[in-house]
């Protein structure tokens, strides 16, 4: 049972890391758009302006996290490092879940961006942390 929770969870570890990879994008490289910046919340031109190097900053944040739960993942799935993929696996994921974590307690208003960051985090802990501690 162990290996199927394993699998469960580091199915979700990798949508946890394309979603901060494509958070990064928004953040980091695409943050000019009027499309992107609306999609944070950001009423203005003038506001975004003053946002960009925050956001820029952030966005390196999540595909820091993005980048180090791809490199769990994959030594989940090729199986030679198992432990070490899941250790660090577990300290992404818990590092973007707490992240969501943060977010929804700053504002409750940003609630369905805390979901949305922290819902595959959650999955993959939970499961990593199955498949870690059963036989």
């Amino acid at each position: 049972m162990s290996a199927v929770f394993l699998f469960i969870g580091a199915v979700f570890v990798f949508v946890a890391a394309v979603l901060h990879i494509v958070i990064f994008t928004l953040e980091s490289v695409s943050w000019s758009k009027p499309e992107v910046w609306k999609r944070f919340g950001v009423k203005s031109a003038d506001e975004a302006a003053i946002l960009k190097p925050m956001a820029f900053n952030q966005g390196f944040y999540n595909l820091f996290l993005g980048i180090g739960a791809l490199a769990g993942f994959t030594l989940i799935v090729q199986g030679g490092a198992r432990d070490v993929g899941i250790a660090l696996s577990l300290f992404a994921t818990a590092s973007m879940l707490l992240a969501a974590v943060v977010l929804i307690s700053s504002n409750p208003k940003l609630a369905r961006a805390a979901v949305t960051q922290g819902a595959a985090p959650l999955v993959a802990v939970i499961f990593l942390i199955l498949g870690a501690t059963t036989s």
